[in-house]
């Protein structure tokens, strides 16, 4: 086929937008989406309150600084935010530590790595800071039935050259899979986006998550019941299979942010970021 009939044909195949899955999540009603650029907002985003204002961050491939991709942190995950502070999670191919790269509200930067536990994986798929700033939580990749605690780095801990501890667990009342961001709307529920593709957990693939504690971080293991609120939503020009990213929860006017990826070529197209409110 000629270039003129390549770019008529994918022209064509874009106007039609494709639903594929109902965007029924629960009491959180879509109010509008934006395109979420796959190189740099393709992983993550957090809300990032501080005193000299509000700004979004996001996170994705060319938002890797150099200096941190030599040192074999090769993937970013959804970033967390609170008390002014940021947090990216990084992870690497060789079983090294997580990395939670940390910039503290003055907009100074430090690097904390975690050394895995022995049946720990090594995907640092999220970073969640608690409310209050005093526990930071996050997950791995797979079929799971915990999240992960720490220390906040850089409120409950504060040395950079010392090992981020391993704190506790959220255990989870049933698994869940493929879990890529979790933020919390309260000290008592979170909610996430899960990118799983089978569906056989929750009768549902790609779901928004809650999951409820039985009571606030405190260092101890906590329980945390696990519902689904429904599909997150699907739709693009492209048929195929989407990709659920991060997520975020803006505390000041209670938007949930959804990143989801689109399939095939329409990735670069017609990614969005969805925003819900609660109906």
């Amino acid at each position: 086929m000629r270039r003129t009939g390549i770019l008529v044909a994918l022209a064509a195949m874009l106007m039609v937008a494709t639903p594929v899955g109902a965007s029924a999540t629960g009491p959180w009603t879509p109010i509008g989406s934006d395109r979420a650029r796959p190189l740099d907002e393709s992983q993550g985003l957090a809300t990032v309150q501080r005193a000299g204002g509000t700004e979004f961050r996001y996170t994705g491939v060319g938002t890797i600084p150099p200096g941190v991709a030599s040192r074999g942190w090769n993937h970013v995950g959804d970033p967390g935010a609170g008390n002014g502070y940021y947090v990216e999670p990084y992870q690497r191919d060789d079983r090294g530590p997580k990395l939670f790269r940390v910039q503290a509200p003055d907009g100074s930067w430090a690097e904390y790595t975690h050394a895995l536990e022995s049946w720990e994986a090594s995907n640092n798929s999220f970073a969640a800071v608690s409310p209050g700033g005093r526990w930071l939580v996050a997950g791995e990749w797979g079929t799971k039935e915990r999240l992960l605690v720490h220390p906040m780095p850089g409120i409950a801990f504060t040395d950079p050259g010392a090992n981020l501890p391993y704190a506790s667990a959220v255990r989870l009342d049933r698994p869940v899979r493929d879990v890529q961001g979790c933020d919390f709307v309260s000290a008592t529920r979170l909610l996430c986006s899960s990118n799983d593709p089978a569906g056989d957990l929750f009768g549902v693939t790609k779901p928004l998550l809650q999951v409820d504690l039985d009571r606030p971080l405190d260092g101890s293991d906590v329980t945390g019941r696990v519902s689904a609120l429904g599909q997150l939503p699907l739709e693009s020009g492209c048929g195929g299979e989407f990709e659920t990213e991060g997520i975020d929860y803006d505390e000041r006017d209670g938007t949930l942010r959804v990143i989801v990826l689109s399939p095939g070529i329409c990735v670069a197209f017609d990614s969005k970021t969805w925003r819900f409110r609660r109906g």
